[in-house]
């Protein structure tokens, strides 16, 4: 057998003609439109670079090659490529016949510095006081959903959470492909697995979940829920796993409770609508919305809670605890925006205490103040 750090240079050497682009700090993605055509995205804007590969089939033996790195196969019937590189960036491609001017490669590439919470703050992506505020809610086990678009910073944002997460919690984490680095000692990470040439071995996000509720975990991390897993993570949040997080994409936080509603319905599980309804509005307590700006910059828009389900009008009732608010362009083309608190009143004020976290109290917001759950209006 090859060893795999043999293997691994191997694959540089054929992906030589966009190594530089790999190597540099500043790319965070790289586009491949054929094999002449080669986009980067730098600080949120896609530009085309000289990089190319000599001809389609360079590039498509660069892709085979890492295909059988991660142990797959790519060819006419099996035209799609799901992969990782070894530095750990994530590779999807899609090759002739199903892209007949292709391939069309996107490789995603992640920080190797991890943006933690501060470095967020000076990036503008929130503010300090909303930071304390999520430090608060991740602290007292509710279950946050950081719900985004594509590229819009959904995984960073959930590992800059999880540094609030009390040392000592065993936490386990669960992913397509090993994507999130949380900030934390004791972690355990599993990733599903998909079915070989000849269907065997599939290891499913939903397997691993269910083997997941027998290994003792204090929190539960989700990198991305997908399919008809989450019914499973929903019955979780609502049966004693608290302080689950997880991403999803959604344009907007009520999209992400619709959008758990139809993954949930993927599940062949029979449960009449209106059950799951109420299930995930009583599972979900907090959506963090991340959403990339016209600038290209990244950021917090929405930090909502769940307040239940109204059945008379049919939809999820959320109260916005900060929201962004835009202000013009600039001269330089970058958006002017502030992430304000609302003046809400957190529902679930009055649970902090039980897990010692403690509400800004700049937000103004009192015991006597806050609105019992129950009574909690749209």
């Amino acid at each position: 057998m090859i060893p795999d750090a043999v293997f691994a240079e191997t694959l540089w050497q054929f992906l030589a003609p966009i190594r530089s682009l790999l190597d540099d700090p500043a790319v965070s993605d790289i586009c491949l439109n054929g094999h002449r055509r080669v986009f980067v995205e730098r600080a949120g804007r896609l530009e085309l670079t000289e990089a190319r590969f000599e001809t389609g089939e360079q590039l498509a033996s660069a892709l085979r090659n890492l295909a059988q790195f991660v142990g797959k196969q790519v060819d006419a019937q099996r035209p799609i490529l799901e992969a990782r590189l070894p530095d750990g960036s994530r590779v999807e491609a899609v090759l002739p016949p199903a892209a007949p001017d292709g391939p069309y490669v996107a490789i995603r590439k992640f920080p190797k510095q991890k943006l933690d919470v501060s470095r967020l703050v000076e990036l503008g992506s929130l503010t300090p006081v909303c930071a304390r505020a999520l430090e608060a809610i991740v602290r007292a086990k509710l279950n946050v959903i950081v719900a985004g678009g594509t590229g819009t910073g959904k995984t960073s944002m959930l590992n800059a959470l999880s540094a609030f997460i009390p040392h000592g919690e065993r936490v386990i984490v669960i992913e397509d492909s090993k994507e999130v680095q949380l900030q934390r000692d004791h972690v355990v990470q599993l990733e599903a697995r998909p079915a070989d040439p000849k269907g065997r071995g599939e290891v499913t996000i939903r397997d691993l979940f269910r083997a997941t509720l027998r290994m003792r975990p204090d929190r539960i991390v989700v990198g991305e829920i997908r399919g008809g897993e989450a019914l499973e993570i929903i019955q979780a949040m609502t049966s004693g796993h608290g302080g689950c997080l997880a991403t999803l994409h959604a344009t907007y936080p009520r999209d992400a409770l619709t959008r758990l509603e139809t993954m949930s319905m993927m599940s062949n599980v029979d449960m009449p609508l209106a059950a799951m309804r109420i299930q995930i509005a009583s599972a979900v307590n907090v959506v963090v919305q991340v959403k990339r700006m016209g600038d290209g910059s990244r950021g917090i828009s929405h930090v909502s809670e769940v307040l239940g389900f109204d059945p008379a009008r049919g939809i999820y009732v959320l109260q916005d605890l900060f929201v962004r608010r835009y202000e013009r362009m600039t001269a330089r083309d970058d958006v002017r925006s502030e992430l304000a608190y609302t003046g809400a009143r957190p529902t679930f004020h009055g649970a902090l205490g039980e897990y010692g976290a403690t509400w800004p109290s700049e937000l103004g917001v009192s015991e006597a103040s806050v609105v019992p759950a129950e009574d909690a209006g749209g």
